[in-house]
């Protein structure tokens, strides 16, 4: 099948969308470009959505134990104010950096390398982290402040690997449904550590005066949230093992049928076999799928800044419509709206063929973000005075939008390359994703003071 294709040819008799029952993933036939068919396996996918998980697990982590850090910098001010745009500078910049050099490096990289080695350098990070929770409290702010960023740097670093070597890879398989798993695993890994967060404040409330009350729970739920990363990152060490296993079953199949004596190694195989492309090529191949899924995360990046100020029109109702539970909710329904998004694109209806009506679509959703104004913003009063036009209609339809979207630039961009490009083609829209992220983050300063 000729998986090349210029954007203004229709390939509708080409184009089969993509079936939700078992019996139809089993049977709906993928042919790689020798004609093999590319068998479908739920194991594989339920491996690549591990994966998922544990690639922005790691981020939320930190996102999630902010109050946290909050406690352990509140002596010092000027710490405490800038922590988290200190935390959010040093992973973008780092997390782009590596991305950038990891896809100009294709011809001999080892892809299921890069991810062995980004969840072990993970496991190590917030092992560290799990034991700052109960050593070293008396470590002044600024000590404190420069471990942390260290740690940041670090687990950037290892989610660069794990992006780029776990797009590349699960594009090598040629199915597209291991693309959507790992963005369903990336939705999984949103709305848990929302819904912990909700939970922990629920339980340990903050307004609690007594500091001996206070700050065991802060402690109590950072050592939770780091150890849980911990956990994370062994068990998809542990199930990537079958994975590259299969993998490599099917690279010796090749070898035995093509290269038998020429090849020494999979790895030789597997770089025989891997068509070296230069990011421009593939940005031509692909330039409505990589601006269309850039567009979609810078636009993405605004909901964090409107979600921390948006606060309940009934405060005084219960503690989860105060604005340390209501802030989180909102969190949390934005993250199921998302992995919504990620799961629906396993329906019928799909775009895949229609990048640049994907690319519209992506524009188009900048039209959402005046919603927010009609919201409680700061408690200034809402527009709308309804908490449920803001978590069920604001909240879960930007987030939905977000997860159909991200995901099926992700799943399509495999559909317009040759075989040889596919690897590449997923680190480079890994790249794409995170350069939307980092325009994104910088863009959303505009309206920090909304």
């Amino acid at each position: 099948m000729d998986r090349s294709r210029p954007f203004g040819r229709s390939q509708a008799e080409e184009y089969e969308p993509l079936n939700t029952d078992d019996a139809a993933l089993e049977s709906s036939v993928i042919q790689d470009d020798d004609g093999h068919e590319i068998p479908f396996s739920w194991i594989e996918y339920s491996i690549f959505a591990v994966l998922g998980v544990a690639m922005l697990w790691a981020w939320n982590m930190f996102l999630a134990a902010a109050p946290y850090f909050s406690a352990r910098f509140a002596a010092t001010p000027s710490i405490k104010n800038t922590f988290q745009s200190a935390i959010l500078t040093v992973s973008t910049i780092t997390n782009l950096s590596v991305l950038i050099v990891l896809s100009n490096i294709q011809y001999s990289a080892s892809y299921p390398f890069r991810i062995n080695l980004a969840l072990i350098i993970n496991s190590i990070v917030f092992t560290l982290l799990t034991c700052s929770t109960t050593l070293f409290l008396n470590a002044t702010p600024t000590a404190y402040f420069t471990f942390l960023l260290i740690m940041v740097g670090f687990s950037s670093w290892a989610t660069g690997l794990i992006q780029n070597g776990a797009f590349a890879f699960a594009a090598s398989f040629g199915r597209p449904e291991y693309m959507q798993a790992l963005m369903a695993g990336q939705g999984i890994s949103g709305v848990l550590p929302a819904v912990a967060q909700v939970t922990s404040v629920l339980l340990f409330p903050p307004n609690e005066k007594s500091r001996d009350i206070e700050e065991p729970a802060g402690e109590t739920s950072a050592f939770f949230y780091f150890l849980a990363a911990v956990v994370i990152s062994v068990v998809a060490l542990i199930t990537l093992i079958p994975l590259v296993r299969r993998h490599n079953r099917r690279v010796e199949n090749r070898m035995v049928e093509h290269m038998a004596e020429s090849m020494n190694s999979i790895e030789e195989a597997e770089r025989a076999a891997r068509k070296v492309t230069s990011l421009w090529t593939l940005f031509r191949k692909l330039r409505w799928l990589a601006v269309g899924v850039a567009v979609t995360f810078a636009v993405t990046m605004f909901f964090p800044v409107f979600t921390a100020k948006i606060h309940s029109v009934q405060e005084d109702a219960g503690a989860i419509f105060r604005p340390t539970a209501f802030i989180p909710l909102g969190f949390v329904f934005w993250n199921l709206g998302d992995l919504g998004g990620r799961i629906a694109t396993m329906l019928p209806f799909t775009l895949k063929d229609r990048p640049f009506v994907l690319f519209l679509c992506s524009v188009a959703r900048v039209a959402l973000l005046p919603l927010y104004l009609l919201c409680n913003i700061d408690g200034r009063g809402a527009v709308v005075s309804s908490d449920f036009f803001y978590l069920f209609v604001v909240q879960m339809i930007f987030g939905l939008t977000n997860g159909w979207l991200g995901s099926s630039f992700m799943m399509a961009s495999g559909e317009w390359v040759d075989e040889g490009e596919r690897e590449a083609t997923g680190g480079f829209m890994g790249l794409c994703l995170v350069v939307g992220l980092t325009a994104g983050s910088l863009l959303s300063f505009t309206i920090s003071d909304i």
